[in-house]
């Protein structure tokens, strides 16, 4: 049988600990939170229904998620210490169970916490995401609109995009020109008053239309150094629809974007962003690598929270959870300055985002060679 009677018992003991600590920090955020936000709550006449289901059913997972790596270090560290005070691991370890096996349940518990994790980030959590910040968009800010002006955008390999503004509101772009570019020279132009989304058809509505097509003749003009002759064709209407690498998710907040999007819709859209030449593309691949690094921090930090806490030592629990707490922050430091050293271009976003757990790995090492055997 996989797990033992004595595994069931140090897994029940884990995860019961873990989730009774993360609904306690939960239950905390939520009272301060309905603090801060109650004036926001009833000057609004926000409905109940939207503040339970829209805001605060998605705040649970977001935050028990971000904080779950960090919990689930201090909940192996309280229950394991408390067995070790009541020498049940020196009685565990007595019967011939080796240290390796005695972390079975520990690696299957962090296995199934790092799992759902994973889940939540590229499934669940982008889609909770959504309806939270569309939430907060409609009621807390005001309904978001993007202040940018003079706004230049690449959405194809030879296409470049050129709005005076932009309003979030009632997705329009005012003062449009478009401009076709192949091997350095133009060879169409557009300029519009605006162009307005249509979300049916998922086209762009430019109105008052002014066209400019730059046609490469195919002889020569002697009489000016052998240069090409170019023949322009130019046409006006009052209309005109139109299919563009860009849509209205591209003038949303950066948090939007890209937290709001699933794994595939990520990668998805990092591709496109690559095509079209985006600076932040670096911001957009550290989100992708920290939502598979972040679940695999909950391996390591198990292993040392049962490495730290499984030896009976004179100074009690309080000595181990202080010690836990000690490394945990230095480890959630650690996290920060890499992916803020990885959005800056320093160095690659993989290399950025997985350093911490790099690190953290040869100190899982070497707690667990110095464990009591």
């Amino acid at each position: 049988m996989f797990l033992t009677k004595l595994d069931r018992y140090i897994l029940k003991k884990f995860l019961t600990t873990f989730f009774f600590s993360i609904s306690l920090i939960l239950m905390i955020f939520i009272v301060f939170d309905i603090k801060d936000k109650l004036s926001t709550f009833t000057t609004k006449n926000i409905p109940l229904q939207e503040i339970v289901f829209d805001y605060y059913l998605m705040f649970i997972p977001y935050y028990g998620n971000f904080f779950s790596p960090l919990f689930t270090f201090i909940a192996v560290i309280f229950f394991t210490s408390k067995m070790a005070q009541q020498t049940e691991i020196i009685a565990i370890l007595s019967s011939g169970t080796s240290f390796r096996r005695f972390m079975r349940p520990y690696v299957v518990g962090a296995f199934i916490l790092s799992f759902s994790s994973l889940m939540l980030n590229h499934f669940l959590l982008p889609k909770a995401f959504k309806i939270k910040i569309g939430f907060e968009d409609k009621w807390i800010n005001n309904n978001y609109n993007n202040q940018d002006y003079n706004i230049h955008k690449r959405i194809g390999s030879n296409r470049f995009l050129y709005l005076e503004s932009y309003d979030n509101k009632v997705n329009t772009g005012y003062r449009v020109s478009i401009e076709d570019v192949v091997n350095n020279k133009q060879v169409y132009f557009l300029s519009a008053d605006n162009m307005v989304w249509d979300s049916t058809s998922r086209e762009w509505i430019l109105n008052n239309v002014r066209e400019r097509q730059i046609i490469s003749q195919d002889r020569l003009d002697t009489l000016k150094n052998e240069k090409p002759v170019y023949k322009q064709i130019n046409k006006a209407t009052l209309t005109k629809r139109i299919k563009l690498e860009f849509y209205p998710v591209d003038m949303w907040r950066d948090e939007s974007k890209i937290e709001t999007k699933t794994y595939f819709e990520l990668k998805d859209y990092i591709l496109r962003e690559k095509l079209k030449g985006s600076n932040r593309i670096v911001l957009y691949e550290v989100e992708e690598y920290k939502r598979t690094s972040f679940p695999f921090a909950t391996f390591i930090l198990t292993i040392i929270g049962v490495c730290v806490s499984s030896r009976k030592v004179r100074g009690g629990v309080g000595l181990q959870i202080a010690l836990g707490l000690f490394l945990s922050c230095i480890y959630i430091m650690l996290m920060y300055i890499f992916t803020t050293i990885a959005t800056t271009g320093f160095t690659s976003p993989f290399l950025g985002v997985w350093t911490p757990n790099i690190v953290f790995s040869f100190v899982a090492l070497y707690f667990y060679l110095r464990a009591q055997k």
